[in-house]
């Protein structure tokens, strides 16, 4: 049992920008790279441990019930993929479905969200649900007709914030931001519309419109950017971003030495998104930086962050 330093799967997209490369040095056989999934045991693309005796193993392959935690034991599996993702593009506009509105027997899973500004443009912007209520039927016929976008509701981001999306909220990130995704571990998309962009082939991805209209939530969501209040200490302040029946994700930001604990509970994930240090534990010490992703096990024991540095947290309560 010790600290993992993981190794990010990197995924190319018709959207992807150039900052996870140029910024974070990760590497890609490609000139851009849309999201790099840095704490990741999906069978679509598990991160690789990179130190220690599982060097080399990809998380999935090593992960136990006990490196998880006893709060894990109700969903079966790794509940956390984390995601850093460069918009150097809009996304799609488009929808996941709930545990309840997935159909397990096509393979979908349920995929609630959470999204960490850690870096936009002037001006940068999300879509996020409805403006008002609206019924399926006006959403068809916006989106036949081109509407649609004057029907959603588009929010201007700023850099450390946090917006909690729901599955079955209709949703876009788009042009211009630098984004830490916390969600569910899973990898369905319902598309609804992509701009009517080809590849470098000519092709149109493909849309999900009559599964995304099954899954939508087309009342107007209440924005949900934060939760409870800041913990301080000597030598850090931990944020609450997001909390849910799935994850509870913070901002931590460090400065000097502060002393942390695993117990069996859960695991704790952190992802460095800006600054240096270390993090230690009685059996490891490894050196961290900006873009780096570390697993804390559930019942490590002691461990000890050091250094000046803003880290997310998440685990699973």
């Amino acid at each position: 049992m010790y600290i993992f330093k993981l190794k990010p799967v990197l995924k190319d997209y018709i959207w992807g920008g150039n900052r996870l490369i140029n910024e974070f040095g990760m590497e890609i056989d490609s000139d851009t790279a849309a999201e790099a999934w840095v704490l990741s045991s999906h069978k679509d693309g598990p991160a690789t441990i990179v130190n220690g005796e599982f060097k080399g193993q990809t998380l999935d392959n090593v992960m136990t019930n006990e490196m998880m935690g006893n709060n894990c034991e109700k969903f079966g599996r790794f509940p956390i993929l984390t995601k850093i993702i460069d918009s150097g593009d809009n996304l799609s506009l488009q929808v996941h479905p709930s545990d309840e509105t997935a159909d397990k027997s096509k393979g979908e899973e349920g995929k609630t969200e959470s999204w960490y500004i850690a870096d936009c443009e002037e001006g940068a912007e999300l879509i996020y649900g409805f403006k008002e209520d609206i019924t399926e039927e006006e959403f068809i016929e916006s989106v036949s007709n081109g509407t649609f976008i004057d029907k959603v509701n588009k929010v201007k981001v700023k850099k450390g914030e946090c917006y909690h999306i729901t599955a079955g909220t209709l949703h876009a990130i788009c042009k211009g931001i630098l984004l830490v995704e916390v969600q569910q571990n899973s990898n369905t998309t319902f598309r609804v519309y992509d701009y009517d962009r080809t590849d470098k082939n000519g092709n149109k991805r493909e849309l999900h419109v009559q599964r995304a209209l099954e899954v939508l939530n087309y009342k107007k969501q209440q924005i949900i950017t934060s939760c409870g209040e800041e913990e301080k200490g000597e030598s850090f302040v931990r944020r609450p971003l997001a909390k849910c029946e799935f994850y509870n994700f913070c901002e931590l930001k460090n400065d000097g030495e502060t002393q942390l604990f695993a117990d069996e509970s859960s695991f704790v994930s952190y992802v460095i998104i800006d600054g240096e240090g270390t993090i230690e534990s009685d059996e490891s010490k490894i050196e961290i930086k900006k873009g780096d992703s570390i697993f804390v096990p559930a019942s490590l024991g002691k461990y000890v962050i050091k250094g000046k540095m803003t880290l997310l947290e998440t685990r699973v309560d």
